[in-house]
């Protein structure tokens, strides 16, 4: 464990967590931290805004990491080195299958590493796979709570239009096979930093799981099917805190 503060998230091992919570976006920090008991403001540099509170007597992080696999990467090491070891992303995502809607969530048991950042950890036929665990409790914590829920891979990507206009992209051919393949094969949704959290926390030996709100599914849309869309993260967050209860419970046993 590293005392001194670490250069981009800008804090030290002072705050004694070894759970946290990560969104992307920075104002959604705030809104997690509230669900935790005692919230407090703790840190911000750059992408990285965190609060800290309690669940179950157990500080806890809330840390947001930015878009995509380089910022999650840097997060989540910094914050191994001031003694974090379990993780729980809580991010969103575009449904690939069509059972897989605005509003439900996603619960990833794997990722595919459309993506660079885990490229510089591993060679690329090493699975971007999240802790059993964590994903287990994630589960659970969704059926507890009655949420809709899949289960299953995600497919992780560096650019976001080239998903949404991957006809105006020179590597078109490339895309499009690929997005078909991905289909073909059952991966459930997109988003973007789940690799590198998975690929980072498994080099670390530590542990992380993931769960998404699914915002919209474009392949609905093309199939002239209902796309009901939804922007309100409250069941992810309610599912990830649940998930980490249940973590802190099993690891005091």
């Amino acid at each position: 464990m590293i005392v001194e503060e670490s250069y981009h998230i800008g804090f030290n091992a002072g705050h004694g967590a070894r759970y946290a919570l990560l969104p992307g976006d920075p104002g959604r920090v705030e809104k997690i931290a509230q669900k935790l008991d005692e919230p407090r403001f703790y840190a911000q540099n750059r992408e990285y805004t965190t609060w800290i509170g309690k669940l179950n007597g157990e500080n806890v992080l809330v840390m947001s990491t930015g878009m995509g696999g380089p910022s999650t990467a840097i997060g989540i090491e910094e914050l191994y080195r001031t003694g974090v070891d379990t993780f729980i992303r809580i991010g969103t995502c575009g449904g690939m299958q069509t059972e897989v809607i605005g509003g439900d969530l996603v619960v990833a048991t794997g990722s595919i590493r459309m993506e660079g950042t885990t490229r510089e950890y591993v060679p690329i036929e090493f699975p971007a796979v999240p802790d059993l665990r964590v994903t287990n409790s994630l589960v659970e914590a969704a059926e507890k709570l009655g949420k809709t829920y899949h289960a299953g891979v995600v497919q992780s990507k560096d650019s976001f239009y080239g998903q949404h206009d991957p006809d105006r992209m020179p590597v078109s051919y490339e895309l499009n096979n690929k997005w078909q393949a991905w289909i073909k094969a059952g991966c459930l949704a997109s988003e973007m930093e789940g690799a590198a959290l998975f690929v980072v926390s498994s080099v670390l030996r530590a542990r992380a799981g993931a769960v998404f709100t699914c915002v919209w599914n474009q392949e609905r849309v093309k199939l002239g099917l209902s796309n009901p869309e939804c922007h309100d993260s409250g069941d992810a967050i309610d599912t990830a805190i649940e998930a980490i209860k249940i973590l802190i419970e099993k690891d005091k046993k």
